[in-house]
């Protein structure tokens, strides 16, 4: 417990040198208000602990519950939002349950000041392998680094903390990086990897009607063999490979205020892929802080519907039946705020209950092998047929 307490003490000192070190230098670029904010906020929290060891009280920090449906309030147009009394956690330096989390806390308040300071960037990965002793896990970590965001009312892009994105992207678009390099998504069989630093990118040029947010990474590729681009010829297809990370939630909200187009959204027709379609279009509770800038209000469900299943005539031995997960799941999404602000949602999810079973979109492959791409996709689009 003493060796805990000691490098608690090492990393306090470390990071208050730090900021005696730069405090000038912090202050020094005018022009720079965001990362002169983001400095202040973390020299404020250190001054806290510093103010406490000078009463020789044990410091703590006070970090906001993000894993809680209690602390998020629903905003039709914005969607989940942290509840200004949101209940928190403390993390005190003085108890054994906790003073690993508080070390963890200042090493990545340390990191997170230095890059900023310098205007450089570092990966979550790099923030991990600084002291992987101390982490433990490059989970821990990922969610640290979110606290922390949190805490300081910041966006996580602010702290020049990059993580590595795995949606991928296809169609009618050209951007450039940060760093000058210029990005064509236009190749009919090759996608591009969606940026770790989206907010970036500049001089979007696109012609795209349409932005098609497709679950599965599987689904994506067979739309991208079968040219789906090419044939509705201009648009957009991402994935965010199941559960989306922050970088593809932002790279379509990008796309949604850059070019002022529908966002469609093409998932499974069970709980997982209506969730999924959720968090796009209402956010998540462990990021509702900073659910304004990521949420896309307006999103479509193109499908797959519960309803479609029997209406395009999908084959019963296609289908999956239900889990007592599915149950829960289900339960949980009819009970969550946003679900009665779509009541052609709801239908479909009372349908799915109903019947007990579900269904993956490559079960319309059980109809034709190419009836997603050459008939389902594009009658939906053309006729307008989402909810």
């Amino acid at each position: 417990m003493s060796e805990q307490f000691s490098e608690v003490d090492k990393l306090r000192a470390a990071l208050f040198q730090s900021i005696q070190a730069h405090s000038e230098t912090s202050t020094g670029h005018s022009g720079d208000i965001a990362r002169i904010d983001v400095l202040t906020r973390i020299e404020n929290v250190i001054l806290k602990i510093i103010q406490s060891l000078s009463r020789e009280e044990a410091p703590v920090l006070v970090l906001k519950n993000r894993s809680s449906w209690s602390n998020v309030r629903f905003d039709q147009s914005l969607g989940l939002l942290m509840s200004s009394d949101a209940t928190i956690t403390t993390v005190r330096s003085d108890c054994p349950s906790s003073v690993t989390k508080f070390a963890q806390v200042l090493k990545c308040l340390l990191s997170i000041y230095r890059l900023v300071q310098s205007d450089s960037y570092a990966t979550k990965r790099d923030i991990y392998y600084n002291d992987p002793q101390l982490f433990g896990s490059q989970k821990s970590v990922d969610s640290i680094v979110d606290d922390i965001s949190c805490m300081l009312k910041v966006p996580r892009r602010s702290l020049h903390v990059l993580a590595t994105s795995k949606g991928f992207i296809s169609g009618d678009l050209c951007y450039l990086e940060e760093d000058g390099t210029r990005v064509d998504c236009n190749s009919s069989s090759t996608a591009v990897a969606v940026s770790s630093n989206v907010c970036g990118i500049k001089n979007i040029v696109s012609s795209a009607k349409f932005v098609l947010i497709i679950e599965k990474d599987a689904t994506f590729q067979r739309l991208m063999d079968d040219e789906f681009c090419t044939q509705l010829y201009p648009c957009i297809i991402m994935t965010g490979k199941g559960v989306p990370d922050v970088n593809s939630r932002l790279m379509v909200r990008k796309l949604w205020d850059t070019l002022h187009i529908p966002v469609f959204a093409l998932v499974d027709a069970d709980p997982h892929g209506i969730e999924i379609m959720c968090i796009y279009k209402y956010g998540s509770v462990s990021m509702a802080f900073e659910g304004a800038s990521l949420t896309i209000p307006s999103i479509k469900w193109l499908g797959l519907w519960p309803s479609d299943i029997e209406r395009f005539g999908v084959a019963r031995d296609a289908l999956i039946p239900f889990t007592q997960a599915d149950e829960k799941k289900m339960n949980s999404l009819r009970k969550r705020p946003y679900s009665s602000c779509q009541p052609a949602w709801e239908s479909e999810m009372e349908l799915m209950m109903r019947r007990k079973c579900k269904a993956e979109i490559q079960s319309l492959e059980s109809i034709a092998p190419q009836f997603l791409t050459r008939a389902y996709l594009p009658n939906k689009l053309r006729y307008g047929d989402w909810i």
